[in-house]
């Protein structure tokens, strides 16, 4: 356990007392009028400097260098602690208290224990912490990577073209500077959480550098965390390749449209190239609800309000509603987390809205069979009838090794037609690849013909598109007929190659 830790345990189970961390004086622990040492001796300078340093940033000891002063607040062990730092007389002085003691009557009347804590002033201090943390993004950028992995006690790793690899000539991060870089980009309230919870979903961005979507935890190591890589510049529709028919949907007065796929299967792009085109054709205000917010989104010809959860907003569906109260005309919901959540969004593209929102579904017709039972059984007929009404578009994607390097996405592209419509409000979803199938004139993509368009352009191989396909015998099949080389499927079984069921799991094994 750290010295300051241990501090902190001291002052947590003395309820109203107050820590005083002075240079070149003992430490004390003052309660109910009376003082406790809980130092042998005084406490020299540098060590008191050491110490203060893992109570605030660097950024903060900067601000209190500069101003002689600083007031802020430390989550530790579920607990929150005022800090409030001075000078008095040149003698710089830590106050620590609980900000909302958690009195038990039986610790009311407790008197503090004689706890002595031994300070070492040899206690590390990380003030380049911010700009290590820069550094390995930096790194991050320059590979083109668009993950990169930081672990307690592990080399950093980064993730490009799908492979997660080494940094070269990165060393292991111990624990307590791991915390540090991670403290020195989290503001107090993504700190407390990240106390508290042991996770944290924040974005940062580093002025010329880019914006990150970070993902903060604890495991058996110590603190970790995984950052996204965001775009500076938002990629257009044309860069996407998106087709006229999907394009067409951004131009639609109401309704809902749908972009799912895995995790990392580049959904936030392509729904910020959707908002992007709306935001230059269209006279109209904005709403974007997201965990955090990645893109931003300038007001071009629209009027854009960005809003993310657990800052502005506590959850996805309290700010959905509120929404049909800013008058919007186009809503993003980034994630369509939960039940209530997807009710408010059928309701409000049914009311004259236009909706975008994700979910994580593989396929098209997947996707309309997650809506539905996500509902009771007694309400899982009307929902049918609201989604085969309101529901205008599905995009699903994955994302394919490029030849050569980098990642493509493959699209199957659902447009709800009368036809289709029925089948929905019938609870006839299983029919719906054969429609799509047949109403490829309209625009529809499935996705294994997504895939083998790939292979057939060159930019993507056959092995790779056979991983990413849901049904492995139907584009094993349709390569084999196009003249493409398929012995890498020879390794199953016959018996396992005859049914898509049977395939699914080698999936798995990349």
């Amino acid at each position: 356990m750290s010295q300051i830790q241990r501090l902190l345990d001291v002052l947590g189970n003395a309820p109203g007392g107050t820590l005083h961390v002075v240079a070149d004086t003992a430490i004390t622990l003052e309660r109910d009028g009376g003082q406790v040492a809980l130092t042998k001796g005084p406490l020299p300078a540098e060590a008191w400097r050491n110490l203060v340093a893992q109570l605030v940033p660097p950024f903060a000891m900067a601000e209190f260098e500069t101003a002689g002063q600083l007031d802020t607040w430390l989550p530790f062990a579920g607990r929150t602690f005022e800090v409030h730092l001075t000078r008095d007389g040149g003698t710089p002085r830590a106050t620590l208290r609980e900000a909302r003691p958690a009195l038990r009557l039986d610790d009311s009347l407790a008197a503090p224990a004689a706890t002595t804590v031994v300070i070492d002033p040899g206690t590390p201090v990380y003030p380049d912490a911010l700009a290590d943390m820069q550094r390995l993004l930096g790194k991050q950028m320059e590979l083109g990577a668009s993950d990169l992995h930081l672990r307690t006690g592990a080399q950093p790793m980064a993730r490009s073209s799908g492979d997660v690899k080494a940094i070269e000539n990165e060393a292991p991060i111990e624990g307590e500077r791991m915390r540090a870089m991670l403290h020195s980009i989290m503001d107090e309230d993504v700190r407390r959480e990240f106390e508290d919870s042991g996770d944290a979903d924040f974005a940062y961005e580093f002025p010329g550098l880019g914006r990150f979507r970070i993902n903060a935890f604890v495991d058996r190591s110590g603190p970790g965390l995984v950052t996204r890589a965001i775009p500076s510049r938002i990629i257009t529709a044309d860069e996407l390749g998106l087709s006229q028919e999907v394009r067409a949907l951004t131009q639609l007065s109401k309704g809902l449209v749908l972009v799912t796929g895995p995790t990392g299967s580049g959904k936030s792009t392509t729904l910020s190239a959707l908002v992007d085109l709306v935001n230059t054709s269209r006279r109209d205000h904005i709403i974007t609800i997201e965990d955090p917010i990645e893109f931003v989104h300038q007001s071009k010809g629209c009027l854009v309000t960005q809003r993310q959860v657990g800052i502005h907003t506590r959850s996805f569906k309290q700010a959905l509603r509120a929404a049909l109260r800013e008058d919007p005309d186009v809503v993003l919901v980034g994630e369509l987390r939960d039940l209530e959540t997807v009710s408010i969004a059928i309701e409000t593209a049914e009311t004259g809205h236009l909706v975008f929102g994700t979910l994580h579904t593989s396929t098209a017709p997947s996707t309309v069979d997650r809506i539905i039972d996500q509902f009771p059984p007694d309400r899982q007929s009307q929902v049918r009838v609201m989604l085969s009404e309101s529901l205008r578009g599905v995009i699903s994607q994955t994302l394919c090794r490029k030849v050569g390097g980098g990642r493509v996405a493959a699209m199957e592209i659902l447009l709800v037609t009368a036809a289709l419509s029925n089948l929905i409000r019938e609870g006839k979803t299983f029919q719906m690849p054969s429609i799509m199938q047949t109403s490829k004139r309209l625009g529809m993509v499935t996705m294994m013909d997504a895939l083998v368009s790939l292979v057939e352009q060159g930019t993507v191989e056959p092995q790779e598109a056979y991983l990413r396909a849901p049904d492995k015998a139907g584009i094993v099949a349709a390569l084999k007929t196009r003249g493409f080389d398929v012995s890498f499927a020879e390794i199953e079984a016959p018996a396992e190659r005859s049914s898509p069921t049977a395939a699914r799991p080698v999936a798995g094994r990349r």
